[in-house]
């Protein structure tokens, strides 16, 4: 049966999560709701992408419908999630990705809306954190949980190996991450007011920045929980992303024994979602890459048998957001 999703917020994510959707034999996108675009606007940003591209289909729109292929996908423009027409669409997984409504409580308006569960494309203060390939087996039928974010789904699969083959006894991660939307391209007052430095242009800046994405390893993986930390340098670039985590394993090993294991899981069970490379690659290579989270071999390096320092790209964007269609297909059954 294809999972029938709709979409609050037809930004950054929404609109690619709206390509993995459709993308997906299993998935299909009959609503979207966003009060700041009008359907015409929303089919032009659809379309046309800076980083990923022209969509390959044709993409039209009549009245209130956004149309996509032979795709009719309704088209909302409300503030009030409790207002929007999920059930009325047929949409029984609601995709949350305006940034906004984070928590149960406030995610929960979509269920009044008549739609079964929602997906928020965000961490949440409350809401269990499903990351695909590492806990998604746990889903026991919540209506409302979070897909955690792009660098958690990087994050956590390396973890999960390192520590069920290692163990971890404690864990700094820097994520090297891809200028985002909170950001500004000149000089200006920082959004929400407290970052100071999330407000220096993007375009010219290394910004270091907070991130919680380690430490909600430790809600997914809970033996992780206190072990791991770390911090976010925000780079002038549109997309992709790498995470450096350097742990100490309880159980000694050679560099080339952590990487083979990464590798066998890689083809494995996390086949798809953990990737492997031995080439000498760069940020560009991994543009429009489905896997969450894929070693950098050759970048990897060791100081002696219990302290290692692992890399992994990741696209922060479209890995991503084919994980939460992923995560939306495997609870809806």
């Amino acid at each position: 049966m294809v999972m029938q999703l709709g979409i609050n917020g037809f930004g950054r994510i929404g609109r690619l999560v709206c390509r993995a959707a459709l993308d997906h034999p299993d998935a299909t996108v009959v609503a979207v709701n966003d009060p700041f675009l009008s359907v015409e606007y929303a089919a032009y940003q659809f379309k046309y992408d800076s980083v990923h591209g022209v969509y390959p289909g044709e993409v039209t729109f009549e009245g209130d419908t956004l149309i996509v292929g032979e795709t009719k996908i309704k088209f909302y423009a409300c503030r009030n999630p409790e207002e929007i027409g999920w059930g009325a669409s047929g949409a029984e997984t609601v995709c949350e990705s305006t940034g906004i409504f984070t928590t149960i409580e406030k995610a929960s308006a979509h269920l009044k809306g008549g739609c079964k569960r929602v997906v928020i494309s965000a961490p949440s203060a409350d809401a269990p954190m499903y990351v695909m390939g590492v806990n998604h087996t746990k889903y026991e039928g919540a209506t409302v949980f979070s897909n955690a974010s792009c660098t958690t789904n990087c994050l956590a699969p390396l973890a999960k190996v390192i520590n069920d083959k290692f163990g971890i006894v404690e864990g700094l991660m820097t994520t090297v991450h891809a200028g985002t939307a909170n950001q500004l391209v000149v000089d200006g007052p920082a959004k929400g007011g407290k970052d100071w430095r999330a407000g220096r242009c993007a375009l010219n800046n290394i910004i270091p920045a907070s991130t919680g994405a380690a430490k909600a390893v430790g809600k997914v993986i809970p033996e992780l929980n206190g072990k791991l930390t770390g911090m976010a340098v925000r780079v002038p670039t549109p997309d992709v992303s790498l995470v450096d985590l350097t742990v100490r394993t309880e159980k000694g090993c050679t560099k080339e024994e952590l990487l083979a294991a990464l590798k066998e899981a890689s083809e494995g069970d996390m086949n798809g979602i953990l990737g492997y490379e031995d080439a000498a690659l760069v940020s560009q290579d991994f543009v429009h890459d489905k896997r969450s989270s894929i070693v950098d071999s050759t970048a990897c390096i060791s100081l002696n048998d219990n302290f290692h320092k692992v890399i992994s790209w990741y696209d922060n964007e479209w890995g991503y957001s084919n994980r939460l269609v992923d995560l939306a297909i495997h609870c809806s059954k």
